[in-house]
């Protein structure tokens, strides 16, 4: 699995994205919605609870992208919507064939070492320090997709964030308060909010349950290792006791201003007082 995610990730840097980018976004309607975010962001987490939101069942890894699939694969996807619209994920900065979206946001600080740590472990970036790797993930080097503060800068200037088309979701507002904020994101779907079945998804999908299903899947990798799981610990603010005052102000240098717009905080915004204290990770919650 790590050789061909490392061949794909070489690919994806040549001249065959753009071709292949356009082929996989064939054939979208106004109705569909696309679930988008940067990668290592919840969205996942986000389609599990979703697709069992909208089908009243279970998901698993092998099936969840026959009901909430990734562009390129949305001619399979359930028409879960009113007007028959399906939701499709995506990791592609706005794109203008996308006619609706909900953008998931998560703090880059904590997206980075999740990227880092997974791709580390498929070998992707096999001898890479994370001093190494931090500013070239905030340059764009690291992803075809481009550099985290790039991506978030296409959704909220785009089109769709005019007219009222686009749902900003924090993942950590996901999940302070997951039954409030997924109450937001249905009314935005134009889907009536059953607050059972909202709660039922919620208390399916913690991250023990996630993890036993990625450990049931027949089809998705599975690890020994707690570093190779897809399924992570999903804190909030786990960055505090793990990056360094230097690596805080090169994230600052790069990514501040689009974290602040986003509400998180930043050293300057902090009059310049470090921001990596222990113990401010926030544990999942059921």
């Amino acid at each position: 699995m790590s050789f061909l995610l490392r061949t794909g990730y070489r690919l994806s840097k040549t001249r065959l994205r753009p071709p292949l980018i356009w082929l996989r976004h064939r054939g979208l309607d106004p109705a569909d919605v696309m679930i988008a975010s940067y990668p290592r962001s919840g969205n996942t987490w986000f389609r599990f609870l979703l697709a069992e939101i909208m089908t009243g069942h279970t998901s698993g890894f092998d099936d969840i992208n026959t009901t909430v699939p990734q562009v390129g694969q949305h001619h399979i996807a359930r028409p879960l919507l009113p007007g028959g619209g399906r939701l499709i994920k995506t990791h592609e900065p706005y794109r203008k064939e996308y006619a609706k979206a909900i953008y998931l946001v998560r703090d880059v600080r904590d997206a980075v070492l999740s990227y880092y740590d997974r791709g580390t472990y498929l070998g992707v970036f096999k001898g890479i320090t994370f001093d190494v790797f931090l500013p070239m993930f905030l340059q764009g080097e690291t992803n075809p997709i481009g550099s985290w503060q790039s991506h978030v800068h296409t959704w909220l200037e785009s089109p769709l964030a005019r007219s009222g088309q686009l749902l900003v979701v924090r993942f950590e507002d996901m999940r302070r308060d997951t039954e409030a904020t997924l109450a937001r994101v249905l009314a935005f779907l134009g889907v009536a909010a059953d607050e059972p079945r909202i709660r039922h998804a919620i208390a399916a999908n913690s991250v023990e349950r996630m993890r036993a299903k990625e450990d049931a899947s027949r089809t998705y990798p599975h690890s020994s290792q707690e570093s190779g799981r897809f399924v992570r610990g999903a804190l909030v603010g786990g960055w505090r006791s793990r990056l360094t005052d230097e690596q805080i102000e090169v994230v600052d240098r790069y990514a501040g201003p689009e974290l602040e717009r986003l509400g998180y905080s930043t050293l300057a915004a902090k009059g310049q007082q470090s921001l990596s204290l222990p113990g401010k990770e926030l544990a999942w919650r059921e």
